[in-house]
Parts: C-alpha cells; structure tokens; sequence
C-alpha cells in the first residue's frame, strides 16, 4: 500500500517534468531554426543535433530533481518535484549514455561525414570513418597508462574498465569546461557592465569595424580564386577531367563567376599553390569542393557579422545622438529583422526614455548582479574541499537543516537550476568567444553542417561535468546520496586520483579568470606577436596610438553613407578580390595628426552632420587624444603655425632685386623667380647645385 501511496504521490512530478521537456523541446527548434534552415536541413543533421542540444537541458532539470529525491523535505508543501529511485536510474542511464554516444562516435562520423567533399556517399563515410579513428587511435594510446594502472589495482572486468572510460571522458570534459566557465564568469558581467555606456558601445563596434571588414574582404577574394579556379578546370574536356565532367559541373554551378569577369583577377592564378593539376583526380575535386563550401561559409559568416556590426552601430549611434532632442527613430526595419523587430508600439520620446534611460541601467545592473553570482561560483570551487560549509552555494540550495540532515525543497530545487544554467551558459558563451576552433562559428540560418555538430557536441559534453562539479558544492552528506553520485560519482572516486583530480582541478578557475579580469590574452598576444585571435573581448579595448577606432568609425560612416569600396567596385566592374587591402589611394596628412588608411571615407571632422540627425560632437563628446600632453601640444603648435599665411609685406619684399646669372637669375624674368621664390614657387635656385648636379648632393 506504501508503494501505491508513493507511486501516486509522484504523478503531479512527472506530469510536471513531462510538460518541461515539452517546453525545453520547443525552445531547442527555435534555436535550431534560428541557425539552421529546418525544410531544407537533412533529417540525419537535424535528428542528432536536436538531441544533442535537448539532452543537457534535461540533465539541467534532472539534478534538482535527483537532489529534491534523495534530500526530500518533510513538509509535503514545501516539497519540489521527484521520481521514484528506479525512474530516477532509468533516466540518468539513458541521458548519460545517449549523450557519451552522441559526443564520442555519432557527431564527430556525422561532422566528418558533411565536410568530406566526396559525391558518394560510400567515399564520404569511409572518409569520416578514416579521420575519426586517427583521433580515437590517439585518445586510446594516452589512455593506455590508465588503463594498465587499474587493472593493476582493480582486476580485469568490465567494471572497472567502464569505471575508467567515464572517469577519463569526465576529467577531459572537466577540463575544457573549467576553462571556458571560468572566462565566461568575467566576460558576461563585463560585457553587460560596459553596454550601460553607449558611448563606450559604439567605441568597442568602431574598435572591432577594421579586423571583420578586413576579414571579410579577405573571405571573399578567397572565395573569388577559388571560384576562378573552378572555372578554369570545367574549361577542360580532355584527359583525366572527362571522367568527372558531371562533379566539375556541379562545382560550376556553385560557383558565381559571372561571364564578363576582368582579366585582372586571373594572373592570380599564376600562383604555385593554384596550377591546376595534369591529372585531375578524385581526391582533389574532393578537397576542392571542401575548400569551396568551407569558403562560401566563411564567405557568409562574416558578411552576417559585418552587417550586424552596421546595424548595431546605426541604432547605437542614433541612440547618442537622440540626447538634445529626446526623439528617437531607428527609421524602416531591416528586410532580415523579426516580426518583434518590426513592430513599432513606442512613441520617439518612449523609445528614447527605453533605450538611452532605461536599458543602461537595466544593463548595468543585471551585470553586477552577475559579477556577484560569478564571484559565488569562484568561492565555492576554491572551498568546497577544505571549508565546505563556507560554500555560498551550497547555503543557496539547501535551505531546510533537521540535525546534521539537510533537505531540500521546490525553493532550492529552481536555485539550484538557475547555478546550473549559469555555469553552462558561462562555458557556452566563451565558446563563441575564443577563436581557436579552426574558423567554426554559428551563422544565423546559414551555418555551416561539420560547425553545427561540433559546437552541438560541445554543449553535450560540458554539460555531465559542470553538473556533477555543482554537485559537490553541496555537503558530502547530501550528493552522496544521489543517484548521479551511484551512477558516476563513485567511477569517478574510484581511484584516489580521481578523486583529488575532482576537488583540486577546479581550483585552476582562477587562471581563466585572471587571465580575462586583467587582459593577459592581449599582453601575451603583444609580447610574442600572436597572429592567432584569442580572445575577442580583449579587442574591444582602444589600441591607443593605433587610430583603430578612428579608422572603424570612418569605415561605418563611409558604409551606411553608401560609399563604401565594394560598392564602388559593383559599380565600376572592378572585382571585389583583385587588390591587396582595402585602400582606394595613398591616405593625405590629417590636420589633426591622426591617421587614416582610408582617405575617400567621409570623417566626422570633413561632415560632421548627417541628415536629421545633429552633431556627433554635440551627442558623443569631444574626441578623446591618443597621445600623451606633450605630443598633444606640439601637434596643436604645429597645426597652429602651418595654418597662418605669410604676410603680403613679407612676400614682396626682394621683389625689387634680381639674382645674378651665378646665382641661378634670369634678367628676363622681371624678378619672378625671386618673388616666386618667396612665395613658395618653385625655381631652379638650389645651393646643392654649386658640387655639382641637380638638386641633389653627389658623394
């Protein structure tokens, strides 16, 4: 009778749990609608992807629930949502396992399996097959020395050899998740702090203006040679190219090499690196398509961000310069907005009260709310082995103590969710962050296959070790208790390796978050000159000295104005990939002794107003200088004497004496040469002449 009482009891849980994952279900479409284009994504890229995503999102609803189980309350009221043990055990066997499965084996063959660049699919999946057991072959030969250390200590049996797979696939999970939470625990207050200035916004958009547009120029003449390259081979009939006429053609019809190119672009083909072939063979039209679509979504990745760069930079712009009349308009929405974004409910002066009052202090506020729940998480990883007691999550979660017994309730259980989610969302973001995934990124509705399963099976990874690393911020007498505990804490805990491995490695935190909190990414990448981007989030400092943010504000101006170089070139028939930089002319000396590479951009200085819209220098504040007093004052001395013309009296003063013919002097000259002289003409009076040549000293 018990057990029908505690069956029944738990019925309005799985009800509740079961319209969560309905929830959780949905919001993975969205996302995956928002990066994917659903009608026209395979099932076999959809199917695993969505699992992927939908299982860590369960784990983050399925440990509250194991802690609320083994710890419930004896207040019925107060009690959270639980499953019986065995539905408990059956869930984390299936979640666990599905998501080692999907991580190790499914993604990774499916990931290789899109990049391949072979037609059939028999070659691309003997591809896959062959790249991912060159990777499995090197994990299993740096785990060899576990292996034998356990059958030593342990025996041989199926036991401890699974003990050692799931403890191994935690440490290097742990590992990677440590790193990339403890920087997202920095970058995300930071980043919030900092957008409560808009001035200091559109300063990071015009900082980061010159490396994306010079990125993305450079993704498109890529793009143009290989396409050129393409063109080139589906030009030959004979020999080996015959037997993969129908590939070459498929190829071609990729391409968008227009039939009226210039003949300028095509000495690039004289490269060594681009000479066709003598024989075409299988594997390189494979290695060319995979060059190809790895160059159109490059090609579209940073397109996508430079035009969410203009746009972000126009509405922070228009947000500065609404201040004198506390009127704002962001004008016609963008053709690729939302239907959230086009609505149009607030007034000029209520979106000017929302944006330049409200969503700053919003900002800066939820930003140090963060930087304090970052500074909890921190100091629970550096005590929770020698003071547990003092873990400030840990007092969070369980709020109801009877003895030496605690026990929590519904109130922990979403507290517990909500350190959860933050410490994934942390890791997650710092994924999006460091640029060391060989040019992987997440493009709005156009991202690449072998990118979506990548950062797909990185969410599925992190998501066991950051969940069972929040486990054992709470006292030993509680999550030891647990199911997640029995299922993976003791395979883990095995060994006293691993065991001190989990309580001493996440102390490494504090690298990851000194290395963010002070900048050391950007002083280690000016220390040893770094070619690689880190970090992005160091580049939203000024290079001062550098003009960067000046050259990215000319760059934005010059863009939303229309004039910019690639439209230029539309115009004109001149190919987007046939220059070197992005420079139309040699840059003339600026009066205020800055610099700019590009000299038919229209600065604020040259048009300092655009049409309803008043002064930059009135919104945004005088331009703060680059260099130091002394550099400064001797800048404004020199602008200073250069603009004061040469008195007339001064100018006609020789007017009346002419040079001697030894002195370089025309009698018929009516004294021009002096006057012009004087006035800053030019003649052929030089005193380098008398030791012989013209105008030119000879040694």
């Amino acid at each position: 009778m018990a057990h029908v009482l505690t069956a029944a009891s738990a019925v309005g849980s799985e009800v509740f749990a079961a319209i969560a994952l309905l929830v959780i279900s949905f919001i993975v479409l969205l996302i995956l609608r928002y990066y994917l284009p659903l009608r026209t994504t395979p099932a076999y890229i959809l199917v695993p992807i969505f699992f992927a995503l939908w299982l860590p999102a369960f784990i983050v609803l399925l440990v509250p629930i194991d802690l609320a189980s083994s710890a419930a309350t004896d207040d019925e009221a107060a009690r959270g949502i639980w499953f019986p043990p065995r539905l408990l055990l059956v869930s984390w066997r299936i979640t666990y396992w599905l998501t080692f499965v999907l991580t190790w084996f499914i993604l990774p063959i499916l990931a290789e399996y899109s990049d391949a660049g072979y037609r059939e699919p028999k070659d691309r999946l003997l591809y896959s097959l062959r790249e991912n057991a060159q990777y499995h072959a090197i994990v299993l030969g740096s785990g060899i020395l576990g292996l034998i250390y356990v059958f030593i200590s342990y025996g041989i049996s199926f036991n401890s050899m699974k003990g050692l797979v799931m403890a191994l696939a935690y440490c290097w999970g742990l590992v990677l998740a440590i790193y990339l939470m403890g920087h997202g625990l920095v970058s995300i207050p930071r980043s919030l702090i900092r957008k409560g200035s808009i001035s200091g916004r559109l300063r990071q958009l015009q900082t980061r203006a010159p490396k994306i547009y010079e990125k993305m120029e450079d993704s498109l003449a890529n793009l143009e040679e290989l396409e050129i390259q393409v063109s080139e081979l589906s030009k030959r009939k004979t020999g080996s190219a015959r037997i993969y006429q129908d590939w070459i053609e498929e190829l071609a019809d990729m391409c968008s090499v227009p039939e009226s190119r210039p003949s300028s672009v095509l000495p690039r083909m004289g490269d060594e690196s681009r000479i066709l072939p003598t024989v075409i063979t299988e594997k390189y039209l494979a290695d060319l398509t995979r060059q190809l679509d790895s160059a159109r979504h490059a090609r579209s990745r940073y397109v996508d961000e430079w035009n969410r760069l203009l746009e972000h930079a126009s509405r922070t712009q228009a947000i500065l310069d609404s201040g004198p009349s506390k009127k704002l308009d962001f004008g016609r929405p963008s053709p690729g907005s939302s239907m959230f974004g086009s609505l149009t409910l607030l007034t000029p002066y209520s979106r000017y009260l929302l944006h330049f009052h409200v969503k700053p202090v919003l900002s800066v506020i939820l930003g140090g709310f963060l930087a304090m729940a970052s500074a909890c998480i921190i100091w629970s990883e550096l005590v929770k082995a020698a003071l547990p007691s003092l873990s400030v999550i840990r007092l969070t979660v369980v709020h109801h103590w009877t003895g030496d017994k605690g026990q929590v309730g519904f109130a922990g259980q979403v507290i517990a969710a909500l350190w959860i989610l933050y410490m994934c969302t942390a890791a997650l973001v710092s994924m999006t962050e460091v640029k060391v995934w060989r040019g992987r990124a997440l493009v709005r509705r156009n991202t690449a296959y072998e990118s979506a399963f990548w950062y797909a099976g990185q969410v599925a990874r992190l998501s066991v070790p950051l969940s069972y690393n929040f486990l054992t911020f709470q006292s030993p007498k509680i999550y030891t208790q647990t199911t997640f505990y029995d299922f993976l804490g003791d395979k883990i805990d095995l060994t006293p390796l691993g065991k001190w491995f989990d309580y001493l490695f996440p102390i490494l935190v504090l690298l990851p978050v000194c290395a963010t909190l002070f900048g050391l990414y950007g002083k280690v990448k000016r220390m040893f000159g770094f070619d690689m981007e880190l970090v992005t989030d160091d580049e939203d400092e000024p290079a001062y000295g550098s003009g960067s943010w000046r050259e990215g504000r000319d760059l934005i101006e010059r863009e939303l104005n229309g004039a910019s170089i690639s439209r230029r070139e539309a115009v004109t028939g001149r190919a987007v990939g046939s220059r070197a930089a992005p420079i139309l002319s040699v840059p003339a000396a600026r009066t205020d002794g800055t610099r700019t590479p590009f000299a038919t951009s229209p600065s604020y200085r040259d048009n300092p107003t655009r049409p309803g819209q008043s002064s930059r220098g009135a919104a945004a504040g005088p331009d703060p200088e680059d260099d130091n007093f002394f550099a400064s004052f001797g800048h404004r001395f020199k602008n200073t004497i250069d603009s004061i013309d040469t008195p007339k009296w001064i100018q006609e003063i020789g007017d009346g004496f002419k040079k001697p013919k030894w002195m370089g002097g025309d009698d018929d000259d009516g004294g021009a040469g002096a006057s012009g002289s004087a006035a800053g003409g030019t003649d052929n009076s030089d005193v380098r002449r008398w030791f012989g040549g013209e105008s030119r000293i000879r040694l």
